[in-house]
């Protein structure tokens, strides 16, 4: 019978066939050691001379790393396994003999490892990285199906830009001038109009040269906005989404945080409500903390995003930030109109902003003055203008970034590790 790896628990002291890879193997006179992958998992594989005989065992020993096989045998328990079965193997068929896989088991530098990505995400520790980012997938269309909102998907060409044209990859759309999106969030906006409460996932842009562990030119976001939300109600959500996905990877990846070494007792924490602090307290700490080069109106970097979050054992908001740092488009606090009713989240352990979000404007005519002040084109927003014409509400909305979640939720250091096939400054390959 045919299973894969995640399925033999089913089949415990049953003979099974597996298709599978060899991740690795060892092997004395008697007895060899065969680390099979399939997709679903990893599994090590015995072969025992005396059981097999020689021309299994011959098979056995001479299979090259990554070759493909057939591998049939008896699925036993094992307490020792940090899978906890192992499969006796008694008999072996060759699919195909890789020769000469380049990524062995000693140590490869960074830059040869993607080049080689298409290869290093079969790693074991590769795999549990992508399963991870998996599993937050799939807990974020749980949590927003649970909550009644709707998807939608944005373009990913656009005629203009929501933060300014800066930072985007221009393109010729037959004669009009295009962008990459850099967000979904001026259509998710009209999307709420008409839906209530809505979300987006999928990818965005950003012609940034920046080379930090935090950065990628193309990434994943998820964004979701809403009508009637103000300030403090999308706050709420952001707590119990992001809950929602620590808990949910928590639960369901086990042996990948095993894998990674993560230490899953700063996961268990990620529990709302999380702490704030606004930009004007962020500020008196920071100076407090030896920043003496910061001032009012300066935006954070890293190392001052660090500097909070290590305060706290949680993720963290900094709200209310200066108006002048943020997009066009954010609601003015009612009370001190030099700032604006948003927030970004920052998550622990150095890993930064994983959501930026805010209440948005909703006055059509202080809507039209930023996009003045902004030096934006009219006519450009003509249709974003109108939806405070035609029924305007209270909304807010906000963004996380997957891959800078999946790192942090994962332990890994750099982002190009938390997507399949990274997009980098000087990366385009493969």
């Amino acid at each position: 019978m045919k299973v894969t790896i995640s399925q033999v628990s089913n089949y415990i002291d049953q003979e099974v066939t597996i298709g599978a890879w060899l991740a690795n193997k060892r092997s004395s006179g008697k007895i060899a050691f065969l680390q099979l992958r399939d997709g679903t998992g990893f599994m090590q594989g015995v072969v025992v001379k005396a059981e097999v005989g020689e021309d299994v065992f011959k098979v056995a020993k001479s299979t090259t790393q990554e070759s493909s096989l057939y591998v049939t045998g008896i699925v036993k328990k094992d307490e020792r396994s940090p899978f906890g079965y192992e499969l006796s193997v008694t008999g072996l068929e060759v699919i195909h003999e890789a020769v000469d896989y380049p990524i062995t088991p000693k140590e490869h530098g960074t830059e040869f490892l993607m080049d080689h990505r298409h290869l290093w995400i079969r790693s074991r520790k590769q795999h549990a990285v992508l399963k991870i980012r998996n599993e937050i997938i799939r807990a974020t269309y749980e949590f927003f199906n649970k909550n009644d909102f709707t998807k939608i998907d944005p373009p990913i060409l656009t005629g203009s830009a929501p933060e300014g044209t800066s930072e985007l990859f221009h393109t010729k759309y037959f004669e009009e001038d295009a962008y990459l999106s850099q967000s979904g969030q001026l259509y998710m906006e009209a999307a709420a109009m008409a839906f209530g409460k809505v979300f987006s996932f999928g990818p965005t842009f950003r012609a940034e040269k920046s080379k930090t562990r935090r950065h990628l030119i193309e990434f994943w976001m998820i964004e979701p906005e809403m009508a009637f939300y103000q300030f403090e109600d999308s706050l709420k959500v952001q707590e119990q989404y992001v809950e929602h996905i620590a808990q949910a990877v928590l639960a369901n990846c086990k042996l990948e945080l095993k894998t990674l070494d993560r230490d899953v007792s700063k996961l268990e924490n990620i529990k709302a409500p999380f702490p704030r602090i606004t930009y004007d307290d962020a500020i008196t700490f920071l100076k407090e903390q030896g920043f003496d080069d910061i001032e009012w109106g300066d935006d954070f970097g890293s190392p001052h995003e660090t500097a909070i979050a290590n305060s706290y054992d949680k993720p963290v908001f900094i709200t209310h930030y200066p108006t002048s740092l943020k997009p066009f488009y954010m609601q003015p606090d009612p009370e001190r109109e030099e700032v604006v009713l948003c927030a970004d989240l920052i998550a622990p352990e150095g890993y930064g902003e994983i959501i930026g979000g805010s209440e948005r404007i909703h006055d059509v005519d202080l809507l039209d003055q930023r996009v003045e002040e902004h030096g934006l084109e009219p006519e450009a927003y003509k249709w974003y203008l109108e939806l405070r014409k035609y029924g305007s509400v209270p909304h807010s909305g906000f963004g996380l970034g997957l891959e800078r979640t999946v790192a942090w939720l994962s332990g890994t250091e750099h982002v190009r590790e938390s997507i399949p096939f990274p997009r980098l400054l000087n990366r385009l390959y493969p």
